[in-house]
């Protein structure tokens, strides 16, 4: 909520009226348009509004300014509450549907999975477990095109790099490691870092997925931040003077 507002953060649903004239002379009529939007208050004070058609936003947000959203959009507070509404219907579909995957993936049936995280993203695309399952259902059968896609969807997530979706990420950035997907576990892991700079378990997961890909310098500069973070991490240090003895064996 912005500071110098003492009130709830404005969003829920607006409309915004259109008169145009249409003919002229005497047979000059008036036409008003009805457009609905999806409006919320962010924190700099500015207005994000995406355009709302059947209760689902389309297209790209715009942001205004609080003087420009009240001079030309008025509330709907009933479509507001029936959009809340299915918001929560969805949100309990999604649960069940990402929990049904989540025994699925557990229980080896990848493609029954891949059907019911699909569900849930067909509600919310953005939904984090959803991804993460999905994803990992796609690297466990070799199907690296689907799974680069859904990588592509979680890089540009902050949300799945939070401390709540870490089993889930450390499991992903493993999986594309093992499956010899070296290059895109270093994309991952790359953009994990630029939000996490300093866990210590990134840079370890880097130097491995380096070492894979024949970088040993990259890997030895990776596990040497990993050291440098925490010293005495045990994996790392082990793994450093694997490749330190190994690079003098072959000199």
């Amino acid at each position: 909520m912005p500071a110098k507002f003492n009130r709830p953060p404005i969003s829920g649903v607006f409309s915004q009226t259109k008169v145009s004239t249409i003919g002229t002379g005497t047979t000059a009529r008036r036409s008003e348009t009805v457009s609905y939007f999806f409006a919320r208050e962010l924190e700099d004070g500015l207005l994000e509004v995406q355009p709302l058609g059947d209760s689902v936003v389309f297209g790209e947000p715009v942001k205004v300014s609080l003087d420009e959203f009240l001079a030309q959009y008025m509330p709907e507070p009933q479509l507001s509450q029936q959009r809340a509404k299915a918001e929560t219907a969805h949100e309990g579909e999604i649960r069940k549907a990402v929990a049904r995957g989540d025994k699925f993936y557990k229980q080896g049936k990848t493609y029954s999975a891949e059907y019911e995280y699909g569900k849930a993203l067909a509600l919310d695309e953005e939904n984090i477990r959803a991804n993460f399952g999905i994803g990992l259902c796609y690297v466990e059968r070799g199907d690296t095109e689907k799974a680069r896609v859904v990588l592509g969807r979680l890089v540009r997530l902050e949300a799945a790099f939070e401390d709540e979706h870490k089993h889930l990420f450390n499991e992903f950035g493993i999986s594309l490691r093992k499956s010899g997907m070296d290059a895109e576990a270093l994309t991952y892991y790359s953009r994990a870092l630029e939000l996490c700079p300093s866990d210590e378990n990134l840079h370890y997961n880097m130097a491995r997925a380096s070492f894979n890909m024949g970088e040993i310098q990259e890997a030895i500069l990776h596990l040497d931040q990993c050291l440098a973070l925490n010293p005495v991490h045990a994996e790392a240090r082990r793994f450093e003077i694997f490749i330190k003895r190994r690079r003098k064996g072959g000199a």
